[in-house]
């Protein structure tokens, strides 16, 4: 099994690994907006989502896969209302792959995460 961090502090203060690698799966966990290096983020749903996609594609990588790889993704958005300005960045990261989706509409931890999405990759 192998353990993949982003070096953010939420990975460290609450005891998680960014992805999980065992065999053949690659269970990323949830990824907000934040760009990780600086923990800064965008005011915006779209900005906020495609900078998780950016995390998620890193992560992917490092792990050894790829995004045709991914098979399931969950979102969780804040509001109902801010779904319609994620889709076209969902689109644009997964138009082609089309995994297995669920979103939810939650409250996350922090006000200013307005996304969260969750993917799991297999390459068998």
């Amino acid at each position: 099994m192998k353990r993949l961090s982003t070096g953010s502090p939420f990975e460290s203060a609450m005891g998680y690994s960014r992805a999980v690698v065992k065999g053949g799966w690659c269970f990323v966990a949830g990824v907000t907006g934040y760009d990780y290096v600086t923990m800064q983020i965008q005011p915006d749903i779209a900005a906020q989502g495609r900078a998780c996609f950016t995390t998620i594609r890193q992560v992917l990588h490092e792990a050894g896969f790829s995004m045709a790889d991914i098979v399931r993704v969950q979102y969780t958005v804040v509001e109902a209302g801010l779904v319609d300005a994620l889709v076209p960045v969902v689109a644009e990261a997964l138009g082609d792959v089309r995994p297995a989706a669920t979103m939810v509409i939650a409250g996350l931890i922090r006000p200013e995460m307005l996304v969260e999405i969750e993917v799991t990759a297999f390459k068998g």
